[in-house]
């Protein structure tokens, strides 16, 4: 599958910090006077080599160091958004990671004018919402009071998320968090299956009221959770090369995201952090088309299925819906080779 025959793509599962390539952090730390340990550009990249999720939040968050002016979060929103728009992302949601810039000093003011400045400002035809998520391995007393704060700031919030260290920070840690957030009148999602159990799944649907779950590969061990997955059409934000480069699975043919769609389950392909795990939206769906030889109705199932995942009005959803059957009649009636 070529890049020109990748679907319109509804991108749901991605961070903003995720989305800073070596390039542009070199440069940020330029203009702003940041001292990194890297040697040069072959250093940063030769960093990007992860055992496990731990491993990778590390570097993950030593890099966030060059985003501390709101022109800085402008800077690597507008540039995700350029990249997106030319591998045919039409709506993202886009994951901000709040707390670990509070904790360097910078202000979220700085954190919400940078990043929803940018998008309010993204490629013609693109529409955006942003989504704040809360990292779990910080204290809910703390995600509480980013929450008020969030509410109290002058920015349109799409819903909020809970991400970080999965493992030993089950989501009923947070069930006050997200019972603020849905009597604000936000929408719910939170990573669980990743490396974390099924029981996390469950447990974000039944005590968070989550209305989509990012990840949830590990839902497959559990086969009564697996039946209701299918059975309520719960949305799964899956990123396959994401899921690779942190050893949730060992290698793209172990994936297990036909498994999913042979379930039933209302399976996405997304990024996740695409600077660092080698691939946007466009190169997933490549990859796993090719590697796990997907049928064209497989590809068009995963397209739509973000399309109904997505927070969006009918309006735009018609749109977006059609978009992905123009594409899928146009790639039914092309040559073949």
């Amino acid at each position: 599958m070529s890049a020109q025959d990748t679907p319109p793509a509804v991108e749901l599962h991605v961070h903003v910090e995720g989305t800073l390539e070596p390039e542009l952090i070199l440069e940020l730390a330029d203009r702003g006077g940041v001292a990194l340990p890297y040697v040069d550009l072959d250093d940063l990249r030769a960093r990007y080599a992860f055992t496990d999720l731990g491993h990778f939040l590390e570097l993950y968050y030593a890099n966030m160091a060059v985003l501390r002016t709101a022109e800085d979060f402008a800077a690597m929103t507008t540039a995700y958004l350029d990249r997106a728009a030319a591998g045919g992302v039409r709506h993202v949601e886009l994951f901000v990671d709040p707390q670990a810039h509070l904790a360097r000093g910078v202000p979220l003011a700085a954190v919400l004018e940078g990043v929803s400045g940018a998008l309010a400002a993204a490629p013609a035809g693109m529409t955006t919402g942003l989504v704040p998520c809360f990292l779990r391995d910080r204290p809910a007393a703390e995600a509480l009071e980013v929450l008020d704060a969030l509410v109290r700031a002058d920015v349109p919030l799409l819903g909020i998320g809970l991400d970080s260290a999965e493992v030993g920070h089950p989501p009923a840690d947070f069930a006050e968090v997200y019972a603020r957030a849905r009597a604000e009148g936000l929408h719910l999602v939170a990573h669980a299956g990743e490396e974390g159990p099924a029981a996390y799944v469950t447990e974000a649907l039944d005590v968070l009221g989550v209305e989509r779950v990012d990840h949830g590969i590990r839902s497959l061990e559990d086969p009564a959770l697996v039946r209701r997955l299918a059975e309520a059409a719960v949305p799964l934000t899956v990123c396959p090369l994401s899921n690779v480069r942190l050893r949730a699975v060992d290698t793209l043919a172990d994936h297990p995201l036909v498994a999913m769609l042979d379930a039933g389950l209302a399976v996405s392909v997304h990024s996740d952090d695409p600077a660092y795990f080698g691939g946007y939206v466009d190169d997933n769906h490549r990859a796993v088309a090719d590697v796990l030889g997907l049928s064209l109705a497989q590809v068009r199932t995963l397209a739509d299925n973000a399309v109904e995942a997505a927070f969006v009005d009918d309006t735009r959803r018609a749109e977006l819906r059609a978009e992905v059957a123009t594409w899928a009649a146009a790639q039914e009636s092309a040559p073949t080779s």
